[in-house]
Order: structure tokens, then sequence, then C-alpha cells
């Protein structure tokens, strides 16, 4: 716990992908972060992760307890590649198999919140069928994941699907479980034109954690922090107030800085943010 009435966790891609999940979890507790949010995104190797053996399992439950860095949450964006509402019936089979694996991978690993992606599809057309196997499949999704107490939490994208607070509760609002709520992505809403404050709002109650994004207009990666045009001290008031006490510091590593300073200087700027926000 920070001890400052929230925790701040570090995206695991803020790192360089040679380290091991052992020097990752290191790191991120030597600059000053709460926890780790574990990626599975639609490489093969991440993906891999889903199928993780028993005993990998529990190796990497001791891990996080030997370096005193919990993993909180799942950032699961391999849905892009195998997304629940795709025509295609061996995506759309993958996909809520992804979701499953996941909830499963989670539970064993003591994790209690999946960002889950807002995509009814990615690489094809949407239309109204994959809304409509979008909506069953996430049904499906969330009944599951009530079996095992994990929370999924919608990511606000960079697409018009669902690229604000208020798209993402007309789902939520449809499958009316504990299990399912937002965890938006406050760079991508601030993308999206909407009225931030306003849009977070309307989702009180149901907002799990937030990601805190830097980015520019129609910029909706790797811009560095304070670049862009994110209100970091706005959206951590409104959400701190909502009694939300989860953000995530989404960030990806550059490449060429060493890690540790670069981690630092995230830290730094995030926890400045918090201050700003009110001195939390």
């Amino acid at each position: 716990m920070s001890g400052n009435g929230y925790r701040l966790g570090l995206y695991e891609k803020a790192m360089p992908e040679s380290m091991t999940l052992d020097e990752k979890l290191r790191c991120g507790k030597a600059c000053g972060f709460d926890y780790l949010e574990l990626s599975i995104d639609e490489s093969d190797g991440k993906l891999a992760r889903l199928d993780w053996s028993a005993d990998g399992r529990k190796a990497l439950r001791e891990l996080t307890f030997e370096a005193d860095m919990p993993i909180v949450s799942i950032c699961l964006s391999g849905h892009r590649r195998f997304p629940l509402g795709s025509a295609d019936p061996a995506k759309e089979a993958r996909a809520l198999e992804i979701a499953e694996k996941a909830v499963a991978l989670a539970a064993d690993l003591g994790i209690r919140l999946i960002q889950l992606a807002g995509y009814d599809v990615y690489y094809e057309p949407s239309d109204e069928g994959t809304r409509a196997r979008f909506a069953e499949n996430l049904r499906r999704a969330t009944d599951f994941a009530a079996l095992y107490g994990v929370m999924l939490g919608f990511e606000t994208m960079e697409t018009e699907f669902m690229n604000t607070c208020a798209k993402a509760m007309e789902h939520v609002g449809t499958v009316r479980s504990p299990y399912l709520g937002l965890y938006p992505d406050t760079g991508n809403l601030t993308n999206s034109g909407a009225d931030v404050r306003a849009d977070l709002a309307c989702a009180r109650g149901h907002i799990f954690a937030a990601h805190l994004k830097e980015t520019r207009p129609g910029v909706f990666r790797e811009v560095p922090f304070g670049e862009g045009h994110t209100e970091f001290p706005m959206v951590i008031k409104e959400l701190w107030e909502q009694g939300v006490g989860l953000f995530v510091g989404e960030l990806w590593y550059d490449g060429v800085s060493e890690p540790y300073v670069y981690i630092r200087e995230a830290n730094k700027f995030l926890r400045e943010q918090f201050m700003k926000a009110g001195g939390l």
C-alpha cells in the first residue's frame, strides 16, 4: 500500500522485453511503484502465458512475495487479434477461450482484476453481427469470471465502438453483473472528444481502476508523460472522489533509456500528478 489513499501500478511494457518477470517485479518495486500489471497481448509469446503450468504459476506467485511486489491486474489485449465478436467461428471460439483462460490464470495468481479491451472486432469490419456476437460472448465471459470472483473492467479504446465510459456503460447495464465494470484509459478518453470529467462521472460506482496514459490529438501510444494533453490531476481527482483506489501508469519502454532511470522518472511524474490533484 502506498500509504497515500491509492495504489499506483506499473504496466509491464514500461520495461524492456528482455527483462525476466522477476527482474520486472524488482525494477517496479525499486522505482517506487506499488504493484505490477501483467500484459497478455496478441503476440504468441504473451498468449502462451495463458497455458503456464501449475508449477509456473506457483513460482510466479512466490516471486511476487520475494520481491514484495504483487501483480494486481492483467491487461488483456489479446482480444484485438482474436475478438469476441469475430465473424470467423475459429477466432470467436479462441476469443472465448482466451477470456476463460485469463480468468483462471488470474485466480491462480491471486489477481483480482482483468482489463478487457472494448473491441467487438479490430482487424475486420464491425457490423450488427459482430456487435451481437460480442454481446453474447461478453455475457458468457462475465458469467465465467463470476465463478472465480475475478472482475472484468472495460478499457475505453481508440475506436468508436467503445471510446467513452458512456458507451461502455451500455454493455455494463445490459449484462448487469457485479463482475463487469469499467477500467478506463484516461488518455484514450481524452482523445475521444468527450467531456472527460462528465464521462467518468456517468460511470460512478462501476469503475474498478484506471490507466493513466499520456496522449496527443490522434496519437494514442508512446507519448512521453508531460508532452501530451491528458489532464492527469483532473481525472485523478474525479476518480479518487468516486472511490477508485487503483491506478496504473501506462507507458512503453522507449528502447534506449536506462530502465531504472526511465521508470523512476515516470513514477516521479505520476506521483506529482496525485499531489496536484489534492495532495493524495
